[in-house]
């Protein structure tokens, strides 16, 4: 099974990037799924149903989010009727939503996506490590091939959750710092592995927003609207092949795609 995987939408020039890029990327390498991160893809902080279907028309078949989830009060209230989008799993218990899903593709197969978000340096929710065991555990029933999104500001916590993992599902795949990592590899037991997928966005930008405002932030320490930045935008994201028979991935190859 071949998996793409797309990192942090930003605002509406992610979502520009998504719609110019996507359709071609998946007809090339024959994507049989694609997996997006969408937490940032309402002006970047959120996501709203609105835009979901938009992403799900240009060929988007599942959605991970993350710490802003619930920046926008028409997700919260509309999560629960989407079953292709999913939450951190290690959110409290009663939180709207689900923390992950078995998608069926048409022909039968069928694959598990996990959200997870890590607590360096983030909130401090449930443990992503024990809560993986759990959504682990309940879609190996199912399915061979899992996927996991982890959400997590800190390097070193996505590093020691893939080896935690590493022969337990098929890809790791980090997101929420917005810059593509270089480490992209299968680990010893057949477990995809990135630190951070990268983000679909304005490149000419602080991580998506812009730079005067962030760079004015950091030099006042005074509170700052951040804005997405305009300009020239990046697609980044990651193709994993997965033996659907054992689960294992054989190969990660990541795309960073810039516009002129």
């Amino acid at each position: 099974m071949r998996i793409l995987f797309i990192g942090d939408i930003v605002g509406r020039p992610g979502r520009q990037a998504v719609a110019r890029h996507l359709p071609e990327i998946r007809e090339r390498h024959k994507a049989e799924l694609v997996v997006a991160n969408a937490e940032n893809a309402a002006a970047g902080l959120g996501v709203t149903p609105v835009l979901i279907g938009e992403l799900r028309a240009l060929g988007v078949n599942v959605f991970t989010l993350g710490n802003h989830a619930w920046r926008k009060s028409e997700m919260v209230k509309g999560i629960s009727g989407m079953p292709d989008v999913v939450r951190p799993a290690n959110y409290p218990e009663g939180t709207p939503g689900r923390g992950s899903l078995l998608y069926t593709l048409t022909d039968g197969r069928t694959i598990g996506i996990v959200n997870l978000m890590g607590r360096v340096f983030m909130e401090p929710i449930r443990c992503p490590f024990l809560q993986a065991d759990i959504e682990i555990a309940a879609l190996s029933r199912q399915t061979k091939v899992i996927l996991v999104d982890i959400h997590a500001e800190a390097s070193s916590e996505k590093v020691a959750l893939g080896w935690y993992l590493d022969g337990r599902c098929s890809a790791v795949l980090g997101t929420h710092t917005h810059v593509q990592t270089a480490d992209e590899w299968v680990l010893p037991h057949g477990t995809a592995y990135i630190t951070d997928a990268g983000m679909c966005g304005p490149y000419h930008s602080v991580i998506g927003m812009d730079t005067n405002t962030v760079i004015e932030k950091f030099l006042t320490s005074m509170p700052r609207k951040f804005e997405v930045a305009g300009g020239p935008v990046i697609f980044s994201a990651v193709l994993v092949d997965v033996d659907e028979i054992t689960g294992r991935s054989s190969t990660i190859k990541r795309f960073l795609l810039r516009d002129s």
